[in-house]
């Protein structure tokens, strides 16, 4: 099913039997219910205020579409949401109701904060077919429930998004990004902790341990940027070797895509810990391979197929998902980290209360 208008899909939700899956431009290759609902048929920019730092699109707009109407302007999604389809070997088009529903944000999360961050408002048709709207096109409407955000990362389990709301960021003028060389996971961490707990206002630093480099980067205004490499260099001289690495919106591309992991076999973890627990992470994971995403916050994991990396983890202060593996792992061991009894509760109430017949990506969230 591909509605085209939010009172079609109000209506085709109003009449459902069964339960359904719900796709955007169908890039994560999630598996569900057989029946699916498709939102790619609700599509376009609806309002576009430059001056504002506003943007208000249909869910099933193509994120490409929005970003290239952001670069006429100078502007950005200041997230930057990652691209999954060459990780995860899908094809279609990513879109912006997908984006939100999964809270994608990119390398500069660290420093811009995450795509719910961004979020002002949201339309979205119910388990009951009813439309509702939350949140509003400027930053200060902040009355009623923030159901913005709760549906920011719910994955399409509370509700089926119609129409978003985003601010955005001007564009930097100047981009510069340095790789630090290291001798191991715990000196990356510190060199990356000493760049960010830095004033120079870094908006990127990840680690990959395949190269032994520490990367950062800087942006802003061109005089601001060189200046602020300067220092950091000074900074961060006792860290190792220090260079400037070349074509820097291609090395983050390829750091928020995880482009090392394209075409590798295996199943693909997505860890997140305190970055000062980082180094121990990753050596229990006993992964093929790792990279380190938001100053070590995050951390990205290629293993053997099947492999439970959470009962390696143990106990500890994050969360393991995964993002590439084929169904029947998926359904062992789960995609998202198994919640605690109270949290759990609390979302089995929050579905109850949104889609009361459990119609929505049932199984998806646990």
């Amino acid at each position: 099913m591909k509605p085209e208008t939010e009172a079609e899909l109000a209506e085709i939700v109003a009449d459902l039997k069964e339960p359904v899956r719900i796709a955007g431009g169908g890039t994560r290759g999630v598996a569900g219910p057989g029946t699916t609902i498709e939102t790619s048929g609700l599509s376009g920019i609806t309002l576009y205020e430059p001056g504002a730092l506003t943007i208000v699109a249909k869910a099933g707009t193509p994120v490409a579409e929005i970003e290239a109407a952001l670069e006429a302007e100078g502007q950005q999604l200041a997230f930057e949401p990652m691209d999954h389809r060459g990780l995860l070997g899908t094809v279609g088009e990513p879109t912006i109701g997908g984006v939100v529903a999964a809270n994608i944000s990119g390398p500069r999360r660290i420093q811009a904060g995450a795509c719910r961050d961004f979020l002002l408002g949201v339309r979205y048709v119910d388990g009951t077919g009813r439309v509702v709207k939350n949140g509003g096109r400027v930053m200060k409407n902040v009355t009623g429930y923030d159901l913005v955000k709760l549906m920011a990362g719910s994955w399409g389990t509370l509700g089926v998004l119609t129409e978003v709301s985003l601010k955005v960021l001007p564009k930097p003028e100047a981009t510069a990004a340095m790789a630090v060389q290291v001798p191991d996971a715990a000196t990356a961490i510190q060199t990356l902790s000493a760049a960010l707990k830095s004033p120079f206002e870094v908006s990127g630093a990840a680690y990959d341990p395949q190269t032994g480099r520490a990367l950062l980067r800087v942006e802003g205004f061109t005089d601001s940027v060189a200046y602020r490499v300067d220092q950091l260099k000074s900074v961060l001289s006792d860290s190792g070797e220090i260079d400037e690495a070349e074509q820097p919106a291609d090395l983050w591309r390829a750091l928020r895509d995880v482009t090392a992991f394209h075409g590798q076999d295996g199943d693909v973890w997505r860890i997140s810990v305190k970055p000062t627990d980082a180094p121990d992470i990753a050596a229990r994971l006993q992964a093929y391979q790792t990279l380190f995403d938001w100053g070590g916050g995050l951390i990205w994991a290629l293993a053997s197929k099947a492999t439970d990396l959470r009962a390696r983890l143990g106990v500890h202060d994050g969360h393991a998902t995964l993002v590439r593996v084929d169904a029947a792992t998926a359904d062992a061991l789960g995609r998202f980290q198994p919640e605690p009894a109270g949290f759990k509760a609390l979302t089995k109430g929050l579905r109850q209360k949104f889609d009361p017949r459990g119609l929505f990506n049932p199984g998806l969230m646990g």
